[in-house]
């Protein structure tokens, strides 16, 4: 599949996508020494949900429009309101206008010390990033295939961090291409947390993801440190659309677990298309 973000920002993917990077920045800030943030397939930055590519789908009605909408508990609200807050900061009127992606969310929770590296070959998208970070010391952009990137820019000099691998899936190889990235990547950096993004249209190809990163990370033991989480709005259709996505978390922090079971539940409801949504959250066998 081709999974371009512009066609699909602000989708029910991004929005969980961009819940768990916030929960996991939020995290690092528990220690004052720096942290890095390194996003392999970064795109545009900021994403203009009344221009055509956005429209045409409409994704984002389904997704942000609807969570900006929702009420939440008590317990969820304050895990789901930093997140809230960026969107907000970018959407001044109750109107939403532009959704920013991954790297624009994260350089909002970067403090002094901290620092963002954000990949991006394509040179539209690389242009429209660059001008969304409007030449920021602490945002690097730089010009360079996420998969040459990934084990050039591990490890930082921080040696505390995160690196997001997003890619476009626009090859037929590109879950073998994210294993083997993370494979070496994780051989050079054993300690960074890694956040993988996939869409689920085949189980096979996502179990035997789930598998290959569980066993390079987990060794020789039972149980990796390797969370899973996917999300479906609406059952897998061969000729649909994305109706499920997954992510795999390697060295998640140890409140992540706890904090998405009680924030999932309550994103089933508003979320969900034709249905209330389902989730699978666990920890990966290796």
């Amino acid at each position: 599949m081709n999974y371009r973000h512009a066609f699909h920002a602000g989708n029910f993917a991004d929005v969980i996508k961009h819940i768990v990077l916030v929960r996991i920045l939020t995290y690092l800030h528990e220690k004052p020494s720096a942290f890095r943030v390194i996003d392999t397939h970064a795109g545009a930055g900021l994403y203009d949900l009344t221009g055509e590519e956005a429209q045409r789908g409409g994704e984002w009605l389904t997704g942000i429009a609807r969570i900006r909408q929702a009420r939440f508990s008590e317990a969820a609200a304050p895990l789901l309101a930093p997140y809230l807050d960026i969107v907000r900061a970018f959407n001044p009127t109750p109107q939403l206008q532009v959704y920013p992606g991954s790297p624009l969310i994260a350089r909002a929770l970067l403090r002094p010390q901290d620092r963002l590296v954000a990949c991006e070959l394509a040179p539209g998208p690389r242009k429209q990033l660059i001008a969304a970070l409007r030449r920021d010391e602490q945002a690097r952009v730089v010009d360079l295939d996420g998969w040459t990137a990934l084990p050039a820019f591990v490890p930082p000099n921080e040696r505390r961090g995160l690196v997001l691998i997003d890619p476009p899936f626009e090859q037929p190889d590109e879950f073998t291409r994210l294993a083997d990235g993370f494979a070496g990547a994780y051989a050079k950096w054993p300690t960074g947390i890694y956040v993988m993004w996939y869409p689920v249209k085949s189980r096979r190809a996502t179990d035997a993801l789930a598998r290959r990163v569980a066993e390079v990370c987990g060794g020789k033991r039972a149980e990796s440190n390797c969370l899973r989480l996917e999300f479906s709005v609406a059952p897998i259709t061969e000729d649909g659309g994305l109706t499920s996505a997954g992510l795999l978390i390697v060295n998640p922090p140890w409140t992540l677990a706890g904090e998405l079971k009680t924030v999932l539940p309550e994103l089933q409801k508003p979320l969900g298309q034709g249905g209330a949504a389902r989730f699978r959250l666990e920890m990966v066998r290796s």
